[in-house]
């Protein structure tokens, strides 16, 4: 038996296929996966992601020690509630982890990490805090629900107390705001619009009921992957993990290479690799066959060399395989996938894929 979230008997009341995921007992769909991913693409779906690890840290150097333990710069967000994406680093430019980091003040900031990486995340948070006097207090009274898709907002909105409704409904992409007992804040990992809702353990049933009762369809982990992929976003331990960095990984535009003489963890074998050159490509792939695109396959670039498949699987939006890869330094545009003993074509895409609904690339 795993971990549980507080939504955990509300899955199983939903019917909901359980299974493993990061040490947790996670829905992976109610049925249809393929109905629950264009629910999210045409209206609006619901996610129970509280087993990520929120994290909240504070103490006067908090973003003096943020400015040194993340790859991005989070002196770029001082206004309260503003988000930012980053990774955080090794020693060696690998990624421990990528996580979305939340502005209060220059005192106050919170973290939100992933499950199954949330114990070597902690441990080297709180290794390097330390230094800063920084307090680290995960804050496992906490639960989390993601609605997104077009009309997810609009349809979750009745839950915010309507002092604050507006106010959230008017927010911009990447922040947040308080509003009451909720935290709301404008992110996903879909591609399609919608609110992440961070709330009191005790308040997420009667939550998701509001939100079933709305019309907000409940999706699973299946769904949340396929969307992710379409809208291609990087999956920790699949595109990335602390042997590549986000040079290689698609990851670049996260790294704030100004002020220079900020110094973060990693930073001078990102600058010993920049400068090398040579540099593996991380890419789109469309198959140009019938077949499947899955991790692990590899691809092969005629004198090139041999890539990678990342992620891959069939996209329910454009109806054919897709893959996010890691391939060899060139300027190319196609490439050969081998499948079960033989080798397919795929074409080299620009990402992503789908966004906000629609088709970005081209499938003709």
């Amino acid at each position: 038996m795993g971990l549980k979230t507080p939504l955990y008997d509300k899955h199983i009341d939903a019917g909901a296929r359980i299974v493993d995921f990061g040490g947790w007992d996670m829905p992976v769909n109610y049925g249809s996966q393929k109905e629950e991913h264009h629910a999210v693409r045409r209206h609006a779906g619901m996610f129970d992601v509280s087993h990520m690890t929120i994290v909240d840290l504070s103490g006067e150097r908090t973003q003096e020690f943020l400015r040194y333990l993340l790859a991005n710069d989070v002196a770029k967000v001082d206004e309260p509630g503003k988000a930012l994406y980053t990774c955080m680093l090794n020693e060696a430019g690998g990624v421990i982890d990528d996580l979305i980091v939340y502005y209060f003040d220059n005192a106050n900031f919170r973290l939100v990490v992933n499950a199954a990486t949330r114990d070597k995340d902690l441990a080297w948070i709180r290794e390097h805090a330390a230094r800063y006097d920084v307090r680290v207090n995960e804050r496992a009274d906490l639960a989390m629900l993601a609605v997104q898709g077009p009309v997810a907002r609009t349809l979750a909105a009745p839950v915010i107390d309507e002092l604050w409704r507006d106010q959230a409904l008017a927010m911009k992409p990447f922040t947040a705001l308080y509003a009451g007992e909720f935290f709301v804040a404008r992110t996903g990992y879909t591609g399609e619009d919608g609110w992440e809702i961070v709330m009191p353990a005790e308040s997420a049933e009667a939550t998701w009921d509001r939100f079933r009762a709305a019309g907000i369809v409940p999706c699973g982990l299946g769904a949340r992957d396929t969307l992710r992929l379409e809208a291609a976003m990087n999956l920790y331990g699949n595109d990335m993990d602390e042997s590549v960095s986000p040079l290689e990984s698609g990851l670049g535009w996260t790294v704030a290479w100004e002020p220079a003489e900020r110094d973060f963890i990693g930073r001078a074998a990102l600058e010993e690799q920049r400068a090398s050159g040579g540099l593996r490509r991380f890419v789109g792939l469309l198959l140009e066959d019938k077949g499947v695109l899955r991790s692990g396959q590899t691809i092969v670039v005629e004198g090139m060399g041999e890539g990678e498949i990342t992620s891959g699987g069939f996209s329910p939006t454009i109806e054919r395989s897709i893959a996010l890869a890691s391939v060899p330094a060139g300027d190319y545009t196609s490439a050969q996938v081998a499948i079960r003993g033989k080798l397919l074509d795929v074409r080299i895409v620009a990402t992503p894929f789908v966004r906000n609904g629609k088709i970005r690339i081209d499938i003709s």
